[in-house]
């Protein structure tokens, strides 16, 4: 049976616009995503909310885990703070599974998000959830929450979310997507 790893954000420090955190949020949609994976025979692990990152990340690569999905949400810079819209998706440049991974997210998340032209794919070093996991990865930053429409996006469409997450991970191990 094939098993991903869900790593919700740790980030309850990471205010949205109109209240609430980035941890608290992407919690939901990793719980959204439960009942698809379960549907779908697909075995998960998860990390919690007092962990630290790099908690996470050893947890992770003990968990036996074939797959790491990293659940964020973005925040712009000061200067153009509450401006920003887009869902970026990143992956490590020399995983081929994580880039096809990325690639299927955002062809699945395409269909739910509000603006599906703008959805990048963006190869990174830097981002250790991608870098330092031992399966491959990929790490999604599903719209921006400083930005009062994405942040009530965000709200209005956890279950849409979580259910094309949940497809894109059942569509990578080439499993049928269950309705729960």
């Amino acid at each position: 049976m094939p098993k991903v790893y869900l790593s919700p954000s740790l980030q309850e420090y990471n205010p949205y616009v109109d209240g609430g955190n980035e941890e608290y949020y992407m919690n939901l949609i990793a719980d959204a995503m439960v009942p698809y994976l379960i549907a779908s025979g697909i075995e998960f692990e998860r990390n919690r909310p007092d962990m630290s990152l790099s908690q996470a990340i050893a947890d992770s690569n003990s968990s036996g885990a074939d797959l790491h999905l990293a659940i964020h949400s973005n925040a712009s810079p000061p200067n153009s703070a509450g401006q920003n819209t887009g869902a970026d998706i990143y992956y490590y440049p020399s995983s081929t599974n994580g880039k096809r991974f990325a690639e299927i997210i955002k062809d699945n998340y395409a269909s739910v998000y509000r603006e599906p032209l703008n959805i990048d794919i963006i190869p990174t070093t830097s981002l250790a959830e991608v870098r330092r996991t031992s399966a491959p990865s990929a790490l999604v930053e599903v719209a921006y929450h400083d930005n009062p429409t994405e942040a009530q996006w965000i709200r209005d469409n956890i279950n849409e979310i979580g259910k094309s997450l949940a497809q894109s991970v059942a569509e990578y191990f080439g499993v049928p997507f269950i309705q729960p």
